[in-house]
């Protein structure tokens, strides 16, 4: 019980939960707006986490630069498959349900594309690196700098959103496509300003995880399918296209998953995140908290 109660748990959880958060927070703005859903996303994770291991391996460029440089690199692989495969396809509305209906092999032919490129450059050794490793306690909360910098950034880039959308004037067109796409574009909202953006944001986003993730996992060129998992597994707990619900259920996530290790064995992590999945599906497939939170 002790355990349960002690401030290293929360800690540990909260870290977890700010790092689902974030990786799902750029799914879900992609989703949110363009009705893709992009199982290639936690691949982004893994391109951000390399970008960070070599350049600080190279260059001796910490990850706190190197986030703004993966962000830009996944930020214009986003813009790419925009422009070379959805834009046209977008501006259609009946190639745009086909394509919306399809999107998930489109993404899972650029998932495997991915992996296989990182795997033939990188090989598929696991890599890693030290950064800010040195431990810190505070009223007996050992933690290290690494993971305050990852709940630092995970928890600003977040709640930054949040603000963004409540108080930004594109913030409020991208919050109405989210709600309602034919509504916003009826009074004036423009597709294609806000799609190419929005999508360019959600894979700078998983870029920037990338790099918190490289800072005290494993890298290899597979890593990113977990993490595609989590993302889709906090969505479905929000609700799909809910920033602020999502935000909440990653937080929530990172608390269950901790907390329930805790009580059971790290053997059943999977189990739990699955169940709660499943759950979710079966009890409230909306989502659990799509009308307490919006964004």
């Amino acid at each position: 019980m002790d355990t349960l109660l002690s401030g290293q748990l929360l800690f540990a959880a909260l870290v977890s939960g700010s790092l689902y958060a974030l990786i799902a927070l750029g799914l879900n703005l992609v989703y949110g707006t363009l009705r893709l859903l992009n199982i290639a996303h936690g691949d982004l994770v893994m391109i951000g986490a390399y970008t960070a291991f070599w350049l600080f391996t190279l260059l001796s460029i910490p990850p706190v630069i190197s986030i703004f440089l993966a962000a830009a690199i996944c930020g214009l692989l986003g813009w790419a498959v925009y422009e070379g495969m959805f834009r046209r396809l977008l501006s259609n509305p009946g190639l745009a349900r086909r394509v919306e209906a399809n999107s998930l092999i489109l993404f899972y032919g650029i998932s495997v594309m991915l992996q296989n490129l990182a795997a033939l450059a990188f090989t598929s050794s696991s890599r890693g690196y030290q950064y800010l490793d040195t431990v810190i306690t505070w009223q007996g909360i050992s933690m290290t700098g690494n993971r305050l910098l990852s709940l630092g950034v995970a928890a600003a880039i977040c709640f930054g959103m949040l603000l963004f959308l409540r108080f930004h004037l594109f913030g409020w067109e991208l919050r109405a496509v989210i709600q309602r796409r034919e509504a916003a574009q009826i009074v004036g909202v423009n597709l294609r300003k806000v799609q190419p953006i929005t999508i360019i944001a959600g894979f700078a986003i998983a870029g920037i995880a990338g790099v918190l993730v490289s800072m005290t996992e494993q890298i290899t060129p597979f890593m990113g399918f977990p993490f595609t998992i989590i993302a889709f597994v906090v969505i479905i707990i929000g609700g799909l296209g809910n920033i602020g619900a999502g935000i909440l259920a990653g937080f929530c996530l990172g608390l269950i998953e901790t907390y329930g290790v805790a009580l059971t064995a790290p053997g059943y992590r999977s189990i739990l995140i699955y169940g709660l999945f499943v759950a979710v599906l079966l009890i409230r497939p909306e989502g659990i908290f799509t009308k307490a939170v919006r964004s």
